[in-house]
């Protein structure tokens, strides 16, 4: 008996140990998890983020500044610290010259302040002064390239030199016949010189040649078309801006043309649809709504007809003061 008892009395005690252990373990583990949640860091607060960004792009230390804006305006609600922030990660990024970094701000301004003066002028000298960086590393890297000569050619063409703009591109063509929107630069350029008897046949030469390099070129097509109405060749023509809506669907020109020739060839009922599309995409020009009142008029829709004239009348209000000649009612 006296040997259960104290064999009793050895279990019970190893039992009390184990249990205190237990405990001991229990709070250990408590204490090492309250240790655990007490070093887990702050949550990311992107408007001090923001802030501590600003202070170091204004002190001019834009390589510092500019993790920080990145990081947090994904972050911000506020519109004007919004407008901050990416404002300075433009100018951040044009000092430091981190290109995504200019071009990512400069899309979410434009997107999210569209019409604000500051961004427009932001936006014309730092895309204009990453034009000219990316034609100097061009010019740098690549000197005889098509590229590049013909980067020269449209600087040429641009400052109205067109003979020696045309005669920059004739050189490329000779080293590389095969390079795409040559022919359609050089047939746009005769058309802009002198008139003179041969000018639509050496221009419609071009874009012909234009089409064999390049047969999904929507606007040498179009430039076709353009040519053949001006000829009064409706069907030629309708069968040029014909292709060209179908190339670009967003060539918004191709279907006007397409319509006017189909009304100049009487074709009034099939004129409806292309000129729908246009005066949908561009519903400030009043030659669209001129050209569909003549569409809707002539298949016996007056109605239509009076809403489009009411439209083109709103329309040239609202227009700039328009040319010698509207084009849309030639």
């Amino acid at each position: 008996m006296r040997y259960f008892s104290q064999a009793c009395l050895d279990a019970t005690n190893k039992s009390v140990e184990i249990i205190l252990a237990a405990v001991l373990a229990v709070g250990l583990l408590a204490n090492c998890s309250a240790a655990q949640t007490s070093k887990k860091p702050a949550a990311y607060d992107a408007t001090a983020s923001a802030q501590r960004g600003l202070q170091l792009a204004e002190q001019g230390r834009c390589n510092e500044a500019l993790p920080l804006l990145r990081k947090a305006i994904p972050h911000i609600v506020g519109r004007k610290i919004r407008y901050d922030v990416e404002m300075a990660t433009a100018q951040c990024g044009m000092s430091v010259y981190q290109e995504d970094a200019i071009v990512d701000a400069l899309v979410l301004l434009r997107r999210e302040f569209p019409h604000d003066p500051k961004v427009l002028y932001t936006a014309t000298h730092f895309y204009s002064e990453l034009a000219s960086r990316a034609a100097q590393e061009l010019a740098a890297t690549a000197p005889t390239s098509a590229e590049a000569q013909e980067l020269d050619a449209e600087g040429l063409e641009s400052h109205g030199k067109l003979d020696e703009a045309a005669a920059e591109y004739r050189k490329i063509l000779e080293k590389y016949p095969g390079q795409p929107g040559i022919h359609y630069r050089i047939g746009r350029i005769i058309l802009a010189g002198p008139p003179t008897a041969t000018t639509a046949d050496d221009a419609k030469k071009e874009f012909e040649a234009e089409l064999k390099i390049d047969p999904g070129a929507a606007s040498a097509e179009f430039m076709l078309g353009d040519l053949a109405r001006q000829a009064q060749q409706w069907d030629e023509a309708i069968d040029h801006f014909s292709r060209a809506a179908k190339l670009d669907a967003g060539f918004s020109e191709a279907f006007l043309g397409l319509g006017m020739s189909l009304n100049a060839a009487g074709k009034n009922s099939d004129a409806i649809s292309p000129l729908e599309k246009y005066v949908k995409m561009e519903p400030g020009d009043p030659a669209g709504h001129y050209q569909l009142a003549i569409a809707y008029a002539r298949t016996g829709r007056q109605q239509d007809a009076q809403r489009e004239i009411a439209l083109q009348h709103e329309a040239e209000k609202k227009a700039p003061p328009a040319g010698p000649q509207d084009p849309g009612q030639q």
